[in-house]
């Protein structure tokens, strides 16, 4: 993808040709792909679902990403994509992801095209399933910050500053654990599953630019 790739009116029901590489990727990807840490989760573990939401505005395609609140119940202060545990009236993981972002940003659902599922992957710290659900912001409405006391911030970062290879690095827990990062500006760290499930789908899809994984950061306190 060029990094200032502009979308053409796709007919209804179609994406636009400059993202269907991902949605091919999204088709294909394996949970291996995704994670080497594959373990069957325990039977505690909550159903859950986020939603990887591509728009388009002035300055090229971008994607949807909140900046959890310090004081949230689930992963505080983290970059994410919004997104939360599934309800009982939930008929899919796109039923979730929707329900999720419209109670967190506002999303209207009616706007947003789902085209792919990633497979389920267990995340120890909170005990949650998570299924990544693929969306086209086909229609983009307001999004904004409902309930400041589960979201600080939204964001649409460019993906011409997700594929920046000087805007890449590791970065290093204290545990040991390594994996990629992003700086997405506003001295903002996408890190963990979220930076994970987006750096492998861009490499899948194609897009991944070279970039240093060599180059390490330690985790801010803040967010250990």
């Amino acid at each position: 993808m060029s990094a200032g790739a502009a979308a053409h009116p796709a007919p209804e029901g179609e994406l636009p040709e400059w993202l269907r590489p991902l949605g091919a990727a999204a088709a294909t990807i394996t949970p291996r792909m995704l994670s080497q840490f594959l373990p069957p989760p325990p039977p505690s573990a909550r159903p859950s679902a986020v939603l990887m939401l591509v728009g388009e505005q002035s300055h090229g395609p971008d994607l949807l990403l909140i900046e959890r609140a310090a004081g949230s119940r689930s992963h505080p202060g983290q970059v994410a994509f919004p997104g939360g545990a599934s309800d009982p009236g939930d008929a899919s993981p796109g039923d979730t992801a929707l329900r999720e972002a419209q109670e967190e940003v506002g999303l209207d659902p009616e706007g947003v095209q789902i085209f792919g599922t990633l497979p389920t992957l267990w995340v120890p710290p909170s005990n949650f399933a998570v299924t990544t659900v693929l969306g086209w912001w086909r229609t983009p409405s307001s999004a904004t910050v409902v309930d400041p006391v589960e979201v600080a911030s939204v964001l649409r970062v460019p993906f011409a500053e997700l594929l920046d290879p000087v805007r890449r690095f590791t970065v290093r827990h204290p545990s040991g654990w390594l994996g990629p990062a992003f700086d997405v500006g506003d001295g903002l760290l996408l890190w963990g599953f979220t930076a994970g499930v987006v750096s492998r789908l861009l490499a899948h899809a194609g897009w991944e630019q070279p970039w240093d994984k060599a180059r390490e950061r330690p985790l801010p306190e803040a967010l250990r």
